[in-house]
């Protein structure tokens, strides 16, 4: 069965290493096979990568369009020890991530990153607001 994506006009799309630009028309991609791909929205460049949880999103990004694959897996390590460090309540968020690279489900430890960058914002919003948040892994 074929991925199916639609692409608004100007949107972009990351299909192995190359990036695919769409024209001023909206349109449908039918894929087959098994190369890595991400919208737009969901690619970070080391610039947009400006915190901790969104640094571990790009290694696992990196891990997962096969580039610097050895290097990205150096840094992620480091990342998530002194994430956890600094807030054992993203233990759980960290460990589901961990299974899943383990397990080579690179896609699904992308989605579990994503959660990681929301609940940080959360401790951040929480902590400027001086209030608690519920721990990272529950309801997830």
């Amino acid at each position: 069965m074929s991925l199916k994506v639609e692409l608004k006009p100007g949107e972009k799309l990351l299909i192995g290493n190359c990036v695919i630009t769409n024209s001023d028309q909206r349109t449908r991609l039918y894929i087959d096979g098994k190369a890595p791909i991400l919208r737009e929205k969901d690619i970070l460049t080391a610039e947009t990568a400006d915190s901790p949880a969104k640094r571990i999103y790009l290694a696992i990004q990196l891990m997962y369009i096969g580039e610097e694959v050895e290097l990205a897996t150096r840094e992620y390590f480091p990342l998530v020890n002194d994430i956890v460090a600094a807030a054992p309540s993203m233990t759980p968020l960290v460990d589901q991530i961990n299974n899943e690279i383990l397990t080579g489900a690179l896609y699904k430890a992308l989605k579990s990153a994503k959660k990681l960058i929301e609940y940080e914002q959360e401790l951040l919003d929480a902590a400027s607001r001086g209030a608690g948040v519920s721990t990272g892994g529950e309801g997830n």
